[in-house]
C-alpha cells in the first residue's frame, strides 16, 4: 500500500490528490485509498492486450502499408541510383566494355619492371585524383627581354573543371540580386489594391512557364542582329545621341554569363521566393508596425528594424535553397542557349557531368563529380545552418 500523503494546501472539497491520484476526503483533507481493483478497461489502457492490442497491430501495419508506395519508389528511384553512383565513382566504365576498378594500370607497375610509386596507385580512386589532384609540369614562361624558358610548375590534372567550377560560382552571384528583386516585388504585392491578384499572377507565370520555351524565346531576344534587347539599346542609343554598339550576347566569352543571369533574373524574381516572402509578410504582426508609428520611425526604419528581422526565416531558406539550386542548376539554359560555349564559358559542374555521362561516356569520371559537388553542396549548407541560423529570429 502506498503511504498516505498530507495535502495542507489544498481546500476543503472532495477532489483527487494530485500526486497519488487517491480521492480526497472533504473533512480531513487526505487521500483516501480507494480499495476497488482496476478494471479490466484500465488494465487494457495501461498494458494493451487481446482486443486492444490487435487494433493498435492493425493500425500499425495499416500505416506502414500506405506509405510503402513511398517508400519502395524512394528505395527503386533514389536511394538505390545514389548508392551504385557511390559504387561507379571508383569504376571506369563506358558502357560498352564491363566495369573495371578505377586505378593505375600501368602494365610495367603490373609487371614489377618498375617500382610500384604509391599508395594512391593502388587505391580505386583515380577518378578523384584526377579530378580534384594536382601535378608537377614543366611550363614555360616568358621572360624579361621577350625571351622563355620553362619551370616546374603545380597544375591541376583537369583544368576543365576548376574552369566550369568558377562558371557555376560567377552564375550564383546573381542570388543575392534575384533575393532582393523578389523581396522588393512581395512588398509591391503585399499592398491591398484592387486586382492585386492579377499581378501576382502575372509576375508568377515566367517561373511556371516551359523552360525550353522560354530558352528558344530569349534566344531570339539575345539575337545581335534583329534581337529585340539590341534594338532597345539601339533606340536609346539614339535618343540619348550616343552610339551604342552591336552585342553579341551568346557569342561573347565576356557576355555570355550575365547574358544568362539576365534571363535567370527575369524568370525567378517574380516565381517561389516572391511567394515565400509574401507569406513571411502576411504573418507579422500588425502590433509591431503600429507601436513603431508611436515611436515616430519612418518608412525605412520600419522596414529595417521590423520587416527584414521578422523575414530571417524566409531569408535564410531562400539563400540555402538558392546555393544548392546554383550548385546543381544552368544545365538547360546552357545547353538550350549556348551549347556550353562560346569556349566552354557557359559550362558549369552539372553541363560537365552531362558531357562525361552521356557525351564521353565516362560514367565513373561523372559519378566522381556528382559526389564531389554533393560534399561541397554538404559543406556550404552545413557552414550555412551553424553559422546563418544564429541571425533567424522565430516568432
Amino acid at each position: 500500500m502506498r503511504a498516505v500523503l498530507r495535502v495542507r494546501w489544498l481546500p476543503r472539497m472532495a477532489g483527487w490528490h494530485p500526486l497519488s491520484g487517491h480521492r480526497l476526503d472533504r473533512a480531513l483533507e487526505k487521500p483516501v485509498i480507494n480499495s476497488q481493483k482496476p478494471t479490466a478497461a484500465s488494465k487494457a489502457y495501461h498494458h494493451p492486450t487481446g482486443f486492444f492490442a490487435r487494433s493498435r497491430v492493425r493500425e500499425a501495419v495499416a500505416g506502414y502499408l500506405f506509405i510503402l508506395p513511398n517508400f519502395l519508389g524512394f528505395l527503386l528511384f533514389t536511394s538505390l541510383p545514389v548508392l551504385a553512383s557511390l559504387l561507379l565513382s571508383f569504376f571506369d566504365w563506358d558502357i560498352l566494355t564491363p566495369p573495371r576498378a578505377a586505378v593505375y594500370a600501368d602494365r610495367e607497375y603490373q609487371r614489377g619492371a618498375k617500382p610500384h610509386p604509391g599508395w594512391q596507385y593502388r587505391l580505386p580512386i583515380k577518378n578523384f585524383v584526377e579530378l580534384v589532384g594536382f601535378k608537377s609540369e614543366m611550363v614555360e614562361e616568358t621572360v624579361e627581354g621577350g625571351g622563355k624558358r620553362e619551370v616546374r610548375k603545380l597544375v591541376p590534372r583537369d583544368p576543365q573543371f576548376w574552369k566550369y567550377c568558377w562558371n557555376t560560382l560567377f552564375l550564383m552571384m546573381s542570388i543575392p540580386i534575384g533575393m532582393a528583386g523578389s523581396l522588393g516585388l512581395a512588398l509591391l504585392m503585399n499592398q491591398k489594391l484592387r486586382g492585386i491578384v492579377i499581378f501576382r499572377t502575372v509576375y508568377f507565370l515566367p517561373s511556371i512557364t516551359a523552360g525550353v520555351a522560354l530558352y528558344m524565346l530569349w534566344r531570339w531576344i539575345y539575337n545581335p542582329d534583329f534581337g529585340l534587347l539590341n534594338a532597345m539599346l539601339m533606340g536609346i542609343g539614339k535618343a540619348l545621341h550616343i552610339q551604342i554598339p552591336k552585342i553579341e550576347w551568346l557569342s561573347s566569352t565576356f557576355w555570355s554569363k550575365p547574358a544568362l543571369m539576365i534571363m535567370g533574373l527575369w524568370t525567378g524574381v517574380g516565381g517561389t521566393s516572391m511567394i515565400i516572402y509574401l507569406a513571411g509578410l502576411q504573418t507579422i504582426p500588425q502590433d509591431l508596425y503600429e507601436a513603431a508609428d508611436i515611436d515616430g520611425a519612418s518608412g525605412w526604419q520600419k522596414f529595417l528594424h521590423v520587416t527584414w528581422p521578422m523575414l530571417s526565416p524566409q531569408t535564410f531558406f531562400i539563400f540555402t535553397m538558392s546555393v544548392i539550386g546554383g550548385f546543381q542548376g544552368h544545365f538547360e539554359s546552357a545547353y538550350i542557349m549556348t551549347q556550353g560555349g562560346p569556349a566552354g564559358s557557359t559550362t558549369t559542374i552539372s553541363y560537365y557531368i552531362y558531357n562525361h555521362a552521356f557525351q564521353w561516356f565516362h560514367m565513373g569520371y561523372a559519378a566522381a563529380i556528382s559526389w564531389f559537388l554533393f560534399v561541397i553542396i554538404f559543406l556550404i549548407t552545413l557552414a550555412n545552418w551553424r553559422f546563418g541560423g544564429k541571425h533567424v529570429q522565430y516568432v
